[in-house]
């Protein structure tokens, strides 16, 4: 059994705030996080955290390798050291992955934050929405219309995924790079891409201006230094390697196994009816002027129709309803209270990127200012009622029989791979969604599907989750939230009972189905993102086996047909490794907007030979997008030899390794120490049953400690250092009393070996634990063992730690400490001050370094602007010489003796501003100097006189 002594030093050990950019840093986050976390991850979030006076870094690995991961490491540290203002910004196709991931790896609380839900928490009187005890996660869009208001938040730390689409925010004419770049100026970030670099060296500068504006200069001398006259790729990559890491596939290889997808496209010919229905309404959507799209929404209505009607009839007759309700309240002058667009993405449950796009624009609800034409209004409501009639007249879909055909080939390689027979089915529209399982329940798979989507309320569902809250009872399984639960349970019973799960696009966010193999798009989105974000759900970390994709083609639509074979063969969307089309995604977002040119492609082109013509020209340009001109300047920047990374791999895996089984040990042992009286311990298992008699916020029940690869009993809640009853136990633990004791350590009925107590056995002698506190660039909290036999022998740190692997049994003693030992103790904090003092001068040089270089840069800058100036004076004497007439002469001299006076302003004007830089460089690096000397402290956790038998 450990002592007091052992409980109060493990719950230390376990609590303090570290430094640096070691794995101890972030041990605790490692051993909470309910992932399997490979090295390449736990070293991209220690180069996060190395600097404590860095203002961010870019993580840029290669797709497929878990930058979310990485970043939620980091967010999980910052929690635990109690820095709680924190902000991930995002695509909105994002966000709930990135809540899923942070609650459901990490245990983090998060909040998704948009327009709706800012709007709902200040109805329940939370003044301020972006100031609360959660992880907050927003939109890109969102952050840039919020700009005022995150302006006012002191940030702890901002993640931006996806960042390489904030690439030119140095640029004033970026509008939302601009306003997320100035609101977030003070705070530090953590930038996410895997296409840091996709069309010139200029981006990276871009990016570099989000993190901190003294990376480099201004552009002029980025540009001078680093393009003209070809790039200087050694200076370059050696600024760079203080704020960028990148790790590739081929080098993790050794820890991730990666699977393959495989596409298979299924035809169809829709009826004469239904193509009829598509015919007649695709004509209406490309005539202008119409009151059933309005000309501020043309593009989102006619995308949302467009997408509507290649989805299903049942969607179409809801789409067509809304309209014509719309019509008939403009017809008799009435007004719809809520927006009747913002309605029907709501009822559909589609893409709430469009939502956000609608509300960028300025007036999305103004009617056309013209007085309405009653003829004309009168004519298109017909025209509607017509079209709504012939789709209420169609009563089956050809593809829905085409769906039952693709899951039957579907299921076929499901068997024949070894794999589970599961399928998700995605569709862009609710109605769909309905119709589907409606359909597939009555051509043979009749109670094995279940549906997925933003509100599910139906009363199949219902039950399925009453049963799972049941089951779950005695577990923290359930979180108390109802939307949460019911998409957990969900799930569950995707994994269970059902064969078939059909999504929305709303659900589609941030669900793991690793244990499904096969996905179908019933509808496919013209977002590449989009799809990935689909198949991902399936193909990522953890999946066992290939993943088939299956796609529709109408055979009778030869633009849905150029379409998938864009994505399909250009973009290889649908097959190859893990993740490979992510890396042509980010360079095709850089010049090419594909949804919206594809719609508007939709929206013009008439003749199939229009369609063919637009088509043709929309893939050269992704050709020209997702071209490899930039490879090579990439690898050489940003890429380290293998040998290199392995080498650093190896050694963090060991070390992760190692320190997560210190804190299973020490987190163990001082919970049966603190709950002895209160629980029953399995030790094999590492559960115990806490039995009704502890007054603290924690449920009785089985508990399982938290360990890798191992899911814990749905019957258990999972014990680790976060849980309420964890951090009741490091509590207990770090307010034991420990007063001055004999303590007999036990080393001979130690079964293992400890080499260096091997020379100690039958000594005696004095121990000291103190708690050195330091707050200079960031906080710190040292450990500090002294030990000191009577023979007046040294134990070093490392002695005094392994001592507590040892059982011990106490006994009290009225023993002077002696002098010597008094001041050994003194000299022991003297040298760990000096030490960690030291490190953070490493710290202080490395920033004083970047300071020193954004120096030379901006007079770089101020040297060049002479420089062209005197290139243009030479210029205008050229000029002036071959003047051909009097007017020309004297236009000429005019010129000339303005750049004479420029350049001896210039001139005149250089050594101020060297001065001025210099001046500002230095107040930089003092107000550095001020931070690093700030205070320390010590405090006894306690004195002992040890025995070692």
């Amino acid at each position: 059994m450990i002592s007091e002594y052992h409980a109060k030093y493990f719950a230390y050990e376990l609590t303090r705030q570290k430094s640096g950019g070691d794995v101890d840093r972030i041990s605790s986050s490692l051993f909470d996080a309910a992932v399997d976390l490979n090295p390449h991850q736990i070293d991209a979030a220690l180069f996060a955290l190395q600097n404590p006076l860095s203002k961010g870094v870019l993580l840029a690995d290669e797709v497929g390798l878990g930058k979310t991961i990485e970043a939620a490491l980091v967010l999980c540290q910052y929690w635990a050291e109690r820095r709680r203002h924190l902000l991930v910004i995002c695509p909105a196709a994002l966000r709930k992955q990135w809540a899923n991931e942070l609650s459901e790896k990490f245990h983090l609380p998060t909040q998704v934050l948009d327009a709706r839900t800012y709007k709902d928490l200040r109805k329940e009187g939370i003044y301020n929405p972006f100031d609360q005890q959660k992880i907050l996660i927003v939109s890109y869009h969102y952050a840039a219309r919020m700009a005022d208001k995150l302006r006012t938040t002191p940030w702890d730390l901002v993640v931006i995924d996806e960042a390489h689409k904030l690439r030119n925010a140095h640029r004033e004419s970026n509008v939302m790079g601009q306003a997320i770049k100035s609101a977030l100026a003070g705070s530090r970030k953590l930038l996410l891409t895997a296409t840091p670099l996709q069309n010139s060296l200029i981006e990276l500068y871009g990016l570099s201006t989000l993190i901190d504006e003294q990376l480099f200069g201004d552009l002029t001398s980025f540009r001078k230094q680093f393009i003209r006259n070809g790039p200087d790729i050694t200076g370059l990559r050696h600024r760079l390697k203080e704020f960028s890491q990148r790790t590739l596939r081929r080098q993790v290889l050794e820890y991730v196994k990666y699977t393959e997808r495989k596409a298979i496209t299924i035809p169809f010919s829709p009826s004469d009816e239904e193509q009829r229905l598509y015919d007649l309404l695709s004509a209406y959507l490309q005539r202008s002027g119409t009151y059933g799209v309005p000309r501020q929404q043309r593009h989102l209505v006619s995308l949302v129709i467009r997408k509507l009607l290649a989805s299903s009839t049942e969607a179409v007759i809801q789409t067509l309803s809304t309209l014509l309700k719309r019509l008939n309240e403009l017809k008799e002058e009435t007004r719809q209270q809520t927006s009747w667009f913002d309605q029907l993405i709501s009822e559909e449950e589609l893409d709430e990127e469009w939502f956000d796009e609608l509300e960028l624009e300025e007036n999305p609800e103004e009617e056309q200012e013209n007085p309405v034409d009653l003829t004309q209004l009168q004519g298109e409501i017909a025209e509607l009622e017509s079209y709504l009639t012939l789709a209420q007249s169609i009563k089956s879909d050809v593809k829905t029989h085409a769906l039952v055909k693709a899951l039957e080939i579907g299921f076929e390689r499901m068997s024949a791979m070894g794999a589970a027979r599961k399928a998700v089915i995605f569709t862009e529209s609710r109605r769909t969604q309905d119709y589907l399982q409606q359909h597939l329940e009555q051509h043979g798979y009749a109670n094995k599907t279940i549906s997925f989507s933003g509100t599910n309320t139906s009363a199949a569902i219902t039950g399925i989750y009453q049963r799972w809250i049941k089951e779950n009872q005695n577990s923290d399984k359930i979180t108390g939230s109802p939307a949460i639960d019911k998409r957990s349970a969900i799930i569950n019973y995707f994994k269970t009972d059902a064969e078939i799960l059909i999504a929305t696009e709303a659900a589609a966010e941030g669900i793991n189905l690793q244990f499904c193999s096969l996905v179908i798009n019933y509808d496919l989105p013209w977002n590449p993102q989009r799809i990935e974000q689909r198949i991902g759900r399936c193909h990522r970390y953890g999946q066992k086996h290939d993943v088939v994709v299956i796609n529709f083609l109408n055979q009778r639509n030869s633009a849905d047909q150029r379409v998938l074979e864009l994505l399909t063969e250009k973009l290889e969307l649908f097959e190859g490794l893990f993740g490979a089309s992510d890396e042509l995604i980010g360079h095709l977002e850089a010049n090419i907007n594909l949804e919206k040119r594809i719609a508007s492609i939709y929206d013009t082109c008439r003749t199939p030979k229009e369609i063919q013509t637009a088509f043709d020209t929309l893939q050269e340009e992704l050709e020209e997008s997702i071209s490899k001109r930039l490879k090579d300047t990439e690898e050489k920047l940003l890429e380290n030899f293998d040998e290199q990374v392995h080498e650093r791999l190896r050694l963090q895996r060991e070390k992760a390794v190692a320190h997560l089984d210190k804190i299973q040990r020490m987190f163990w042992q001082l919970t049966r120490f603190v709950l002895k009286q209160h629980a029953a311990f399995n030790e094999q298992n590492l559960t115990f049953n806490l039995q009704p008699t502890l007054g603290i916020a924690a449920p009785t029940g089985e508990y399982q400690l938290i360990q890798k690869n191992q899911l814990t009993d749905k019957n258990s809640y999972t014990y680790r250092l976060t849980h309420p009853l964890g951090e009741y136990v490091l509590n207990s633990g770090r307010t034991q009393t420990c007063p001055l004791a004999k303590v007999t350590f036990d080393l001979s009925g130690y079964a293992g070996k400890i080499s260096v107590l091997e020379n100690l056995t039958s000594k005696t002698g004095w121990l000291a634990l103190n708690l050195l506190e330091l707050d200079s660039f960031q906080r710190e909290e040292h450990l500090v063992f002294s030990g000191l036999t009577d023979a007046n022998e040294l134990l070093d740190q490392e002695a005094c730690e392994r001592l507590f692997n040892l059982t011990a049994t106490t006994q009290p003693s009225s023993a002077n400490l002696p002098e010597a030992f008094n001041q050994q103790i003194k000299r022991q904090l003297e040298v760990a001050l000096s030490k960690a003092l030291e490190e953070n001068t490493v710290h202080f040089k490395r920033e004083q370094e970047k300071l020193e270089a954004w120096a030379e840069d901006q007079l770089l800058s101020a040297e060049q602007a002479l420089e062209d100036t005197k290139i243009k004076l030479r210029d205008a004497k050229r000029q002036a010489r071959l003047a051909a007439s009097i007017e020309e002469q004297k236009t000429a001299q005019e010129t000339l003796k303005k750049l004479e006076n420029q350049q001896r302003k210039q001139r005149n004007g250089i050594f101020d501003v060297e001065d001025a830089i210099e001046e500002r460089r230095d107040s930089l690096i003092a107000a550095l100097e001020k931070r690093m000397y700030q205070q320390s402290s010590h405090q006894t956790l306690f004195r002992l006189h040890f025995e070692i038998i």
